[in-house]
This record gives structure tokens, C-alpha cells and sequence, in this order.
């Protein structure tokens, strides 16, 4: 066999990737799928990581597979993302976050794409959010959701949507360390559809005073456990994407119900030090799903979700389709 007889290789890039990403109501069913497909379905490690200079940068290895339901494995799902942290790239002007995802056929192992991943981690993230707020944000009665925002880098953009849609009518207050990028946040908040309001707090304790959700989103360091439970509504959700940067420990402790997205990801991380003095989580959110468990009937709900390389597999995988149907990307030369 020579190259010329192996499957096409295709390339997408941040344009090709948004270009064909699922619209969000498909997003959010990827996501849950994803979720309840990790309690049985899914085999993936926690994340392995290196740790090159400048001191806090990381890069991590997500493999992920998923077993379909043809016994033959026509169906499986098999990748892996590759991503990269240095919080120093944004004095240099560059994302401080950047990633690609390689899909793989898991019936021969070759690969069959390479996707920017960074369109996928933004996405993929606000979704995994937005199946918590969903299904657990508290019920309110005749008056609009207020919701709290800490982050206005691209995880923050990326969950003005979700928060339009899920949350309509909002009155969104957020914080951000950059008041410049707290600001063009608002602005973008004012014009997405559902959120119906949007102020720029002075501090982040004041932006999720009151709020019945709250979501942090912030950049790692130079904070660390400082949104305390007198900080938040009592009945609130709160979904931390920024690992324990701004939910302290005593948060999920107290908390009615503690989910997380992944267990042995989340233990290996506690075990690092990530998360130190976090309890045990009541469940998985896919756990959760699968059981039929519902908001307590009072107390705030605690919703970790770390990511994980399944959801990026996932997504990617949707992603992929959708670009080959449209004629979207360039097929690479093996």
C-alpha cells in the first residue's frame, strides 16, 4: 500500500473549526452525551501534563476513547487534544491558552484530522456549563435570573450565549482584573441575545453578590480559594471552569450538592494540590443525569467541570463531519 491508497488527512484551522461547529442546541446535546458517556462508556487518564518555563505554564495530554454502539467499533471515538498554558503569552500578545485536537480512526488507529482546538475548548466548555444551568440552577419565581461572571477572556465570551439561552431575561454582572476587557465583554453581553442586561462590577466579590448563578472563568493565579460562601446567594449555582482560582473549599463543603465532571481526573487533581481541601464530590454530573437527581430543595449547587480530552473528542468529531459534508478545510498530503 502507498500513501496515495491511505484515507484523506484533513486540516482545520480556527476558522474552519467555527465555520462548522454545531449550532448551540447540538452543542448542548454533545455535551450532556459526553457527561453520561463517562460514567461507563469512556476509557481516559487525567490529564498528563509537563511543565516547561516560565514557571506556572503547562501542557497537557488529553487521549480520550469512546465505544459506540456497533460491536464492531464502526462507531467508536478515539483522540486526542494536546493543549498548552503559558499565562506569559499575554504580555506577548498572543493566547495565553492554545490547543489541537487529533481524531483518530479507531477502527485502524491512522490519523484522520487535525483541528484547532481552541474554538473547541471555548465551546465545549460553555456547553459542559450550560447542561449544569440546565439542570440545576435554582427555580426562580416572577422575577429575572441575575447571573455573576468572573473572566472576561474567551471562556467569558464563550458563555454569553449559553447564559442568553438558558437564562433569558439575565441581568449579568461581571469582573474582570483587565477593566478594558471587562468592559468590551459588556458590550458584546448587551447584544447577545436573552442576557437583558449587563454592568461591569467593581470588584469580583460585587459580581456575584446576589447572583442565583455564578460562573468563574478567570485567567490562573494571581488569586487562589477567595470567593468564600459569604460571598454567594445561598441558593446559588455555582460552576467553576478556573479549577479552585476563585471557589474556595468551603464552598463545595458546605455545599447541598458538590458535582464534578470527571472523578479520577478531579482526585488526581486534588491530590496534585489543585483543589486542596475540597471534599469528595457527591457524584458526576453524568452520574447525576443518569440517576435523575434534582436541585436540592435548598442550598447552593457546586458544578467542577475540569475538562476532559472526551469532550474535545466528542465535539471534534461533530466538528469533522460537518467539514467534510461542506467542503470545509484542506486535505494534507501524508
Amino acid at each position: 500500500m502507498t500513501d496515495a491508497d491511505l484515507p484523506p488527512m484533513r486540516h482545520l484551522t480556527a476558522a474552519d473549526v467555527v465555520a462548522a461547529m454545531p449550532d448551540l442546541h447540538d452543542r448542548l446535546r454533545l455535551a450532556e452525551a459526553t457527561l453520561t458517556a463517562l460514567v461507563a462508556d469512556a476509557e481516559l487518564p487525567p490529564k498528563i501534563g509537563v511543565h516547561p518555563r516560565p514557571t506556572g505554564s503547562f501542557v497537557h495530554a488529553m487521549p480520550a476513547f469512546l465505544r459506540g454502539r456497533d460491536p464492531d467499533g464502526a462507531d467508536d471515538l478515539l483522540g486526542m487534544k494536546w493543549v498548552a498554558g503559558f499565562a506569559s503569552n499575554n504580555e506577548r500578545g498572543l493566547p495565553s491558552i492554545n490547543a489541537v485536537v487529533v481524531l483518530n480512526d479507531a477502527t485502524t488507529g491512522l490519523p484522520r484530522a487535525i483541528l484547532d482546538g481552541g474554538p473547541i475548548t471555548a465551546m465545549r466548555t460553555a456547553a459542559m456549563s450550560g447542561v449544569a444551568i440546565r439542570r440545576f440552577a435554582p427555580v426562580l419565581a416572577g422575577r429575572h435570573p441575575r447571573v455573576g461572571l468572573i473572566g472576561a477572556g474567551t471562556q467569558g465570551r464563550s458563555h454569553l450565549e449559553v447564559i442568553g439561552r438558558l437564562m433569558p431575561g439575565a441581568a449579568l454582572s461581571l469582573f474582570d482584573r483587565h477593566p478594558e476587557r471587562a468592559a468590551a465583554l459588556a458590550s458584546q453581553a448587551r447584544s447577545t441575545e436573552g442576557i437583558d442586561s449587563a454592568t461591569v462590577a467593581p470588584d469580583s466579590r460585587a459580581a456575584v453578590r446576589d447572583a442565583d448563578v455564578v460562573v468563574t472563568a478567570a485567567s490562573f493565579g494571581p488569586v487562589r480559594q477567595v470567593m468564600t460562601g459569604d460571598w454567594l446567594a445561598d441558593d446559588a449555582l455555582v460552576i467553576p471552569v478556573d479549577y479552585a482560582t476563585y471557589c474556595a473549599a468551603e464552598v463545595a463543603r458546605d455545599a447541598a450538592l458538590f458535582l464534578v465532571d470527571e472523578r479520577a481526573q478531579f482526585l488526581a487533581n486534588r491530590d496534585a494540590g489543585a483543589f486542596d481541601d475540597y471534599p469528595d464530590p457527591t457524584a458526576t454530573l453524568g452520574e447525576a443525569i443518569l440517576d435523575g437527581t434534582t436541585r436540592p430543595a435548598s442550598g447552593r449547587v457546586v458544578v467542577t467541570h475540569l475538562g476532559v480530552g472526551l469532550a474535545d473528542v466528542v465535539f471534534g468529531a461533530a466538528i469533522l463531519e460537518r467539514a467534510e459534508a461542506l467542503g470545509i478545510g484542506t486535505v494534507l498530503v501524508r
